[in-house]
């Protein structure tokens, strides 16, 4: 068994020199390398999490702006809608006013045409009337006339 530790120690005593060596290296690396990666790779990271954010608030800002943007254009459209109704509205009343003035022009000129025909009546009247005592003499003549010639 002393034999097998006086191998283990010489084992160690070898393997020493290859543990310091294990061990600069190792807190070389750890210095050299994994140190700065490890900053860099928090920077990495900060400009991640930088970047997320700003995009965020992009995304925040154009939502903003598409709500304002259809906010206004309902309000076009109400308006357009508003003036559409009004000039509607305004057709309306100047077709209404058009019919109006159309049925008291044909309620004057059915005025006027019973008027002339009232005036026609009565002028046929006092033509016939007039006519109605000479056309009498006339049949009273034509008869008498008729009679005498009868009676010789």
């Amino acid at each position: 068994m002393e034999q097998t530790l006086h191998a283990l120690a010489g084992i160690l005593q070898k393997a020493a020199l290859t543990i310091g060596l294990l061990l600069l290296l190792h807190f070389y690396l750890k210095a050299m390398l994994f140190g700065p990666l490890e900053e860099v790779l928090k920077e990495r990271d900060q400009l991640t999490k930088g970047a997320r954010k700003a995009a965020e608030q992009s995304l925040a800002a154009a939502d903003k702006k598409t709500q304002e943007y259809e906010a206004k254009l309902r309000e076009a459209r109400a308006e357009v809608y508003k003036e559409q109704e009004e000039i509607r509205r305004r057709w309306i009343e100047e077709q209404a006013s058009q019919i109006a003035q159309a049925r008291e022009w044909n309620a004057a000129a059915v005025r006027k045409a019973r008027e002339e025909i009232v005036a026609e009546a009565a002028e046929a009247r006092r033509s016939l009337t007039e006519s109605s005592g000479a056309l009498a003499d006339e049949i009273a003549t034509a008869v008498l006339a008729g009679r005498a010639s009868e009676a010789a």
